[in-house]
């Protein structure tokens, strides 16, 4: 069962850096941010994983700080944008 839990872990985390992609290439900042978001979700997935397959419960607390990181970095996003004049938020830079 193990085995199977590490593959699928790497196969999450194989998928997760296509989203890379995305963020090097997206066209607006909200689409970097989803894929930043993303990229948070699947390496929350790939430490539980990893959590449930080597039975190390460190990994279970490091993706939940990880997923309170992401929650802010959305909040942080939203309230960003909120002032803008641009309601697309296209990318400036």
């Amino acid at each position: 069962m193990a085995d199977f839990l590490l593959a699928a872990a790497t196969f999450v985390l194989a998928m997760v850096a296509l989203g890379l992609v995305r963020i090097l290439r997206g066209p607006t900042l909200a689409d970097r941010v989803m894929a930043a978001q993303l990229l948070g979700s699947g390496g929350i997935a790939t430490l539980l994983l990893i959590a449930a397959a080597t039975d190390m419960p460190a990994a279970v607390d490091v993706a939940l700080a990880l997923a309170l990181l992401a929650a802010f970095a959305s909040a942080a996003f939203v309230n960003g944008i909120a002032g803008r004049d641009d309601p697309a938020a296209t990318d400036r830079g």
